[in-house]
């Protein structure tokens, strides 16, 4: 393809009311590619967006079928989840896991998101005084939004200087005054897939329960670290977990990613038993119901959404069954986005770019379904407006909170052989016109 002119880019996008660009959305970045397509004639490559690039579970697709034959379209869900739904859950994370969790404690969402934000909210109104939020960074650019709304105080704690024994001191320093009421944070993490150890998760839990804070770990890419075998039901090794190390938590499992399932918007929350039942003199008062959990479903989630769609409810229960009961191998399944991630990987560094977070601890990080890339000290913002020059979309890692330089990566629509041709081509475009200095001088 020929370069996009600098002057194009450029009224893009002001159209798009994109000042800085290092700070632009990953739908801001979608759209700006989508209408750079329409004005060149040639097709991006997109590593901005995190949908499924793999076809949704036929289990999932086949129940909600059946379901909505049965007729429950014309029933109101259960705000607390239909019975198989948490029963089926409590097993699925037993199995995956390793750890109880009472089908009573699980509660399905509208997505992740929605759980996480519902979360915050009322995590932010436990105690006086406590509306500050922790986020391990970098993280989901959402999740950041989500705080703002809410109007939370953020404090950002970019992991890449903070691994191991440095977390700790780290972590107690920010929650020291008594104003944190939550810490949030991926596991894989998304964007760097940088993966938290136990020993690590151990040290949040135990912070959690010092200050009472409450953790919520977002498991949207549980079992995909691919460096080991999670994928056996009841049989370890398991996705490491807070859970295991403090009462001060709640889980958020998504659909979307683990079984392709993003369509329909379906997730849970999985909060520990002591902090479901934890009664909040804040919350009798203001809302008359006294229990965290009894609030979350009763007050939170259904005046946010009235439930979760019932017929998406039959579609996750009966991927998590099938995948307790062996019918389903959903980590196998995952295992394609790491071998994206490998192969695309060895086209940037053949074209001089190099992993931003590389390591964990002394392993090499994962391949999988997010990764981080940068060049030559090439800031995120000057790095991605080049690449967007290219016909190559993506987020900077300063949309994500991270300190460093860089952008990140998704794997998913990288579907076919032509893909990683053209993300070669483009990238030897880049690099090209980089050393000719033509893009470093914007003409």
């Amino acid at each position: 393809m020929r370069v996009i002119p600098k002057a194009s880019l450029d009224e893009v996008l002001r159209g798009m009311n994109i000042d800085n660009i290092a700070k632009a959305t990953i739908r801001q970045c979608v759209n700006t590619a989508q209408e750079l397509e329409r004005i060149s004639g040639e097709s991006f490559v997109h590593l901005e967006f995190g949908v499924p690039g793999i076809k949704a579970s036929q289990f999932g697709v086949d129940m909600q079928k059946l379901a909505l034959d049965a007729g429950i379209a014309a029933v109101y869900p259960p705000t607390a989840g239909i019975p198989e739904f948490k029963w089926n859950a409590s097993a699925f994370i037993k199995a995956f896991i390793g750890i109880d969790m009472f089908p009573d404690c699980v509660i399905p969402t509208v997505g992740s998101m929605q759980g996480c934000f519902n979360l915050l909210m009322e995590c932010s109104q436990l105690h006086a005084g406590k509306t500050a939020v922790i986020y391990l960074s970098p993280g989901f650019p959402s999740h950041y939004l989500q705080a703002k709304i809410l109007g939370l105080d953020q404090r950002i704690l970019d992991i890449y200087h903070f691994r191991g024994d440095k977390l700790g001191p780290k972590l107690e320093e920010l929650m020291a005054d008594g104003k944190v009421c939550a810490i949030v944070y991926s596991n894989p993490n998304n964007p760097s897939w940088v993966n938290l150890t136990e020993s690590e998760l151990k040290t949040i839990g135990e912070l959690c329960t010092k200050y009472d804070v409450i953790a919520l770990e977002d498991l949207a890419y549980m079992c995909m670290d691919f460096r080991k075998d999670l994928s056996k039901p009841f049989k370890p090794p398991y996705q490491p977990t807070v859970a295991r190390y403090t009462d001060n938590c709640a889980l958020m499992i998504s659909a979307s990613k683990i079984f392709s399932y993003a369509g329909e918007r379906v997730g849970l929350v999985a909060i520990s038993k002591k902090l479901y039942d934890r009664e909040y003199p804040s919350l009798k008062e203001r809302y008359g119901l006294a229990g965290f959990g009894e609030n979350f479903v009763l007050t939170y989630i259904y005046v946010n959404t009235s439930g979760c769609s019932r017929s998406a409810q039959n579609a996750m229960s009966e991927m998590m069954e099938a995948s307790v009961s062996g019918k389903y191998d959903f980590v196998s399944e995952m295992r394609e986005y790491a071998r994206r991630a490998h192969r695309s990987k060895e086209i940037f560094f053949k074209h001089g770019f190099s992993l931003v977070y590389d390591k964990d601890l002394d392993q090499d990080v994962s391949d999988g379904f997010f990764y981080t890339i940068g060049y030559k000290g090439m800031e995120g913002s000057t790095l991605l407006y080049n690449l967007m020059r290219c016909g190559i979309s993506a987020i900077t890692l300063t949309s994500t909170r991270s300190e460093q330089q860089g952008i990140r990566v998704c794997v998913s629509m990288l579907n076919g052989d032509e893909d990683f041709a053209r993300l070669d081509d483009r990238l030897g475009l880049f690099e090209e016109l980089v050393s000719e200095g033509v893009l470093n001088s914007g003409e």
